[in-house]
C-alpha cells in the first residue's frame, strides 16, 4: 500500500451530484449548465461549520461509500475550484470515509 506522501496526484477527482446527468453513448456528460454537487456541512477547526463539497480519486470509491446508484461527475484537477465557484463549497474533502450509522455524516479518522 502507497502512503500519502508517494501516492500521485489524480488528474480527475469524481464528485458525487445531486441529480443524475446526461451522458452520451460514450458516457461523456452532456453539459448544458450547472451541475449542483454534493456539499455537506462539517465543524471547521475554528469551531464553526463549513460547507465541504466531497470527491473521490476514482469511481469505485464513490460507490463503495456513497453506493452504485449516486450521479457523479469527473472533473479535471485544474479546473475543480473553477468549478466549483459560487456552489457555497469552502473546502474539498478527498476520499471520505462516510459514517455507515444512517446519518449520512463523515467518519472520524
Amino acid at each position: 500500500m502507497e502512503s500519502p506522501e508517494t501516492q500521485e496526484t489524480p488528474d480527475v477527482l469524481v464528485l458525487p451530484t445531486m441529480a443524475d446527468i446526461a451522458r452520451d453513448d460514450a458516457g461523456t456528460p452532456l453539459l448544458d449548465g450547472s451541475i449542483e454537487v454534493m456539499l455537506i456541512p462539517l465543524e471547521a477547526e475554528s469551531g464553526g461549520v463549513q460547507r465541504v463539497a466531497l470527491a473521490f480519486t476514482t469511481v469505485p470509491l464513490l460507490v463503495e461509500a456513497m453506493g452504485e446508484e449516486q450521479p457523479w461527475v469527473a472533473i479535471p484537477v485544474d479546473e475543480l475550484e473553477k468549478a466549483l465557484e459560487g456552489s457555497g463549497a469552502q473546502a474539498v474533502l478527498v476520499d471520505p470515509e462516510l459514517a455507515d450509522d444512517g446519518t449520512g455524516g463523515v467518519a472520524g479518522g
